[in-house]
């Protein structure tokens, strides 16, 4: 449908985990294998398309029928990783955040009780043949979730202006220097601060971090929110190095330096999730 691959609904960002092919069992294996040497991957806006396609119709479908066979793909040390989309098993997940977004009456009308009956019956059969199954992708709409920069260092961002196309800001790391990171933040937190959600958030996380291979990659991608900032904002955003800072700050006692830190943090991030009830 022509007019479906013309259409963005861009705001969110994504924290993905990049597994080497022998983190799967086979014949899982063999097809992530030969999905790789094919060569043509598809992309963020790929995957975004296919899910809004599954909005049109009515009433709409919030959860694919099948589990997504596609997966992104990047090379680490001459290793090959891959990133499944399992698009059917995020969609259950979004569906249950859903109903603390949206007040009940306007979900109604986005999704009928009905639809959203069906689609969390169909997730508990199938929750209970795979107990153990995990998405090796988490979004997030209109911000990036200040506990995802607390994974990375400030020398791994990569940000490409875009000329004619679509910016890109985003950092990578091996999965131990991830761990490590996050470990050392959460110490510092509990050691300075009352317990909160960023430390929530931050146990949250480690532990999703701990299901996957120890070689894996992680990355953080801003995705669609390039396009709720300007060349300017994305370019001087330092938002890891901010983190980075008030943690320092809180380890070293400088109380005055964290909460600049995070000030800085709070001014940047307010500004894009205002948007989001902008007229």
């Amino acid at each position: 449908m022509p007019a479906v691959s013309s259409v963005v609904v861009p705001y969110a960002s994504y924290l993905r985990v990049y597994e080497p092919l022998a983190a799967f069992p086979e014949p899982e294996r063999g097809h992530w294998a030969r999905y790789a040497r094919r060569g043509r991957t598809p992309t963020a806006q790929d995957e975004l398309r296919r899910s809004l396609a599954d909005l049109l119709p009515t009433p709409p479908v919030p959860v694919p029928v099948h589990e997504s066979a596609d997966a992104f793909v990047t090379e680490v040390d001459g290793v090959v990783c891959v990133c499944p989309w399992r698009t059917r098993l995020r969609g259950w997940l979004a569906l249950e955040e859903l109903g603390n977004v949206l007040p009940t009456p306007l979900l109604d009308v986005v999704l009928p009780p009905v639809v959203r009956g069906q689609a969390v019956a169909d997730y508990e059969r199938w929750r209970d043949r795979n107990p153990d199954a995990r998405p090796w992708i988490r979004t997030a709409v209109w911000q990036v979730p200040v506990r995802w920069f607390a994974l990375f260092s400030d020398d791994e961002r990569e940000y490409e202006a875009g000329g004619p196309g679509v910016p890109v800001l985003r950092y990578r790391t091996p999965m131990v220097q991830a761990r490590r990171r996050l470990a050392r933040a959460l110490k510092t937190l509990r050691d300075t601060v009352d317990d909160g959600p960023l430390i929530t958030g931050l146990v949250d996380v480690g532990r999703w971090l701990e299901e996957f291979h120890p070689r894996s990659l992680v990355e953080l991608d801003y995705g669609g929110l390039v396009h709720a900032l300007s060349g300017a904002q994305l370019a001087e955003d330092r938002s890891a190095a901010d983190v980075a800072a008030g943690i320092a700050a809180l380890r070293d006692g400088d109380g005055e330096g964290a909460g600049e830190a995070y000030g800085r943090l709070m001014e940047r991030w307010r500004a894009v999730s205002d948007r989001q009830f902008a007229n």
